[in-house]
């Protein structure tokens, strides 16, 4: 009789969780039900399945990157420094011979004898970008090199000094500067020197980054343009680091690359690049890995908002579901093509992205099994006392 009623509660209780399977818990969607939940062909909205193969990786292994060479094409140094309203200048006035408007003599100046030069106080270049000079009157500087305010200045004293000679110098240079701010460890007007110089030596000469270099992006400001590019991705390609010219704005942010992982992995967790950027292989090694007794190795999922346009390159006779220019992509990479490890290697992530690995399909399997050690333990337990008790 006790045995009929074990075989009954056993019978029973199976039959209540078998019909409850599909409400067992679960980390998300199978593979099957990724695929099956796509949008229908000619239906907008939802989203698109795009298989990774040696296609698709190519395409988005080659979609270009943001680049400051390719937007400001600055490939040398600007000309030469040219004066500039609020810089400040000192004229220095030589003459041939004694005698002269500039030329010292002890009695007048209190200096030796046989002197011929004479040093103009530093001035600052006033709004409507003039200075003074004795003899000569104002002149305009604003926007000539210092060899030709010498000129112009030599060409006012003719026949007024004897035989003038001039040297202009910018003693304080606030126009051709560069403005450093964010994330450095000293925000400045950087001044340019006439070598040129450029992003990564403006940066050094504001005292460096002071944030971790995987964290950081050099937002560059010329005219009505802004362009972004990470910090590494600088020191990985040097043709980004271009030339920098007066006017210029350099700030550095501080924004932390992350993908968010789920399902099957070792890490459910929003995970850091910690690089200038990684691949769907990385990501997955970020992540934990795959867990052996749930993860589906055919369904490793990247979800993302993609470009209309480069959708259409991958698929390009299917109608697309969008969000304005963008369009739900969700890539599905089979690791059970042990070329695929090949192509995630090859298939880059961004910023933002979800990796979703799905259970396996005997994932609820054994979690109902669980369940059912889980109930019928103790009862078998409490049956294998009282038979020995008996």
């Amino acid at each position: 009789m006790r045995q009929h009623f074990r075989l009954g509660f056993f019978v029973l209780a199976a039959t209540a969780l078998l019909a409850g399977c599909g409400a067992l818990p679960g980390s998300g969607p199978l593979a099957t039900d990724v695929a099956s939940q796509q949008s229908p062909q000619g239906v907008l909205g939802g989203y698109v399945l795009v298989e990774v193969d040696e296609r698709v990786a190519s395409i988005n292994a080659s979609q270009p990157r943001e680049s400051l060479k390719r937007v400001f094409t600055t490939g040398r140094p600007a000309p030469d420094l040219r004066i500039g309203v609020s810089d400040s200048v000192v004229v220095t006035i030589w003459e041939a011979a004694a005698g002269g408007l500039f030329s010292a003599s002890p009695e007048d100046r209190g200096i030796s004898a046989g002197s011929r030069t004479a040093t103009i106080p530093e001035q600052v270049v006033a709004r409507d970008g003039t200075i003074q000079v004795p003899y000569a009157g104002r002149l305009r500087v604003a926007g000539l090199r210092p060899a030709d305010v010498e000129q112009e200045i030599v060409q006012a004293l003719d026949h007024k000094a004897i035989q003038p000679q001039v040297v202009v110098t910018i003693s304080k240079n606030l126009s051709n500067t560069v403005a450093v701010g964010g994330e450095v460890t000293n925000g400045s007007r950087v001044p340019l020197t006439t070598k040129g110089d450029r992003i990564l030596d403006v940066i050094a000469a504001a005292g460096g980054i002071r944030v971790p270099a995987s964290d950081a992006f050099i937002q560059l400001t010329r005219g009505r343009r802004t362009v972004s590019v990470a910090y590494n991705a600088i020191l990985a390609h040097p043709e980004e680091n271009i030339y920098t010219m007066p006017g210029d704005d350099l700030t550095v942010v501080r924004d932390p690359q992350t993908f968010t992982a789920f399902g099957g992995t070792g890490r459910n967790a929003q995970v850091p690049f910690d690089a200038a950027g990684i691949t769907l292989e990385e990501a997955i090694a970020k992540a934990g890995g795959l867990l052996d007794y749930r993860a589906d190795p055919a369904g490793i999922f990247l979800l993302r908002f993609e470009p209309t346009k480069l959708v259409a390159q991958l698929m390009p006779s299917r109608d697309l579901p969008s969000q304005g220019d963008l369009v739900p992509v969700v890539y599905q990479l089979n690791l059970r093509d042990a070329n695929s490890f090949f192509l995630a290697r090859s298939f880059p992530v961004r910023d933002k992205d979800i990796l979703y690995v799905a259970n396996s399909a005997s994932d609820p399997v054994q979690k109902f099994l669980g369940m059912v050690g889980n109930i019928t333990a103790p009862v078998i337990s409490g049956a294998a006392v009282y038979g020995a008790v008996k």
